[in-house]
């Protein structure tokens, strides 16, 4: 089978970058777009494995060798350097998946010092933002640091109930007697056994 979509993307939306992927569709020419996650994580994995579909080279940073090979061990498909580094194929959007990691401000300073075209740290917004600390103790200059995205992806608007000032409105279960008392009998009950015992029931009181 051949692919009819030069757009990588269109693979996606069609439904066929699985069987590129699996090698019963032909890929479409690459794009020169290079997708970098920094730290291995579970939301590294997916973002490089989608990215790939879409038409970018992905490329995993991970300063740790011993995540690094874990990764790849588990089946990552992706280039895997130890640095962020300018890409001979073009500029890359480098995404940091994790804020947490001691070397967040050494990663950022050298995404910072390539050719990316884009830099993003995943976080929470309502929490003070860790890269800004970090890349200021490396004395990279305010107007640098100011280039880094965070938070990124799209705000689709979704509160909990507490953020929308409202009491959790998690499901109750029924109380335990409520439960037991479900309409209709039991097999037990129906056959004429006592539900409490197992016992046959009394004439007259099957389903008690």
């Amino acid at each position: 089978m051949t692919s009819s979509h030069d757009d990588p993307a269109c693979e996606v939306a069609h439904g066929t970058a699985d069987e590129i992927a699996h090698g019963t569709a032909e890929a479409p020419a690459a794009t020169g777009r290079v997708l970098v996650a920094v730290f291995a994580s579970p939301v590294a994995r997916f973002l490089l494995r989608y990215g790939r579909d879409a038409g970018y080279r992905p490329v995993l940073v991970e300063p740790d060798p011993e995540r690094a090979k874990a990764a790849l061990d588990a089946g990552l498909d992706a280039d895997a350097l130890r640095h962020v580094r300018s890409q001979p194929d073009g500029p890359a959007d480098v995404v940091v998946a994790d804020h947490h990691r001691p070397e967040l401000g050494l990663v950022l300073r050298d995404a910072l010092a390539s050719d990316a075209r884009w830099v993003g740290v995943m976080g929470n917004p309502r929490v003070p933002a860790p890269h800004i600390p970090a890349l200021a103790g490396l004395g990279v200059a305010p107007d640098e640091i100011a280039r880094v995205h965070r938070p990124i992806g799209l705000n689709i608007g979704s509160r909990t109930d507490r953020d929308a000032g409202r009491p959790d409105r998690r499901p109750q279960r029924p109380p335990r007697r409520a439960r037991a008392l479900t309409p209709g009998p039991s097999p037990r009950t129906a056959a004429g056994c006592s539900w409490r015992s197992g016992r046959a029931a009394a004439p007259g009181t099957a389903g008690l």
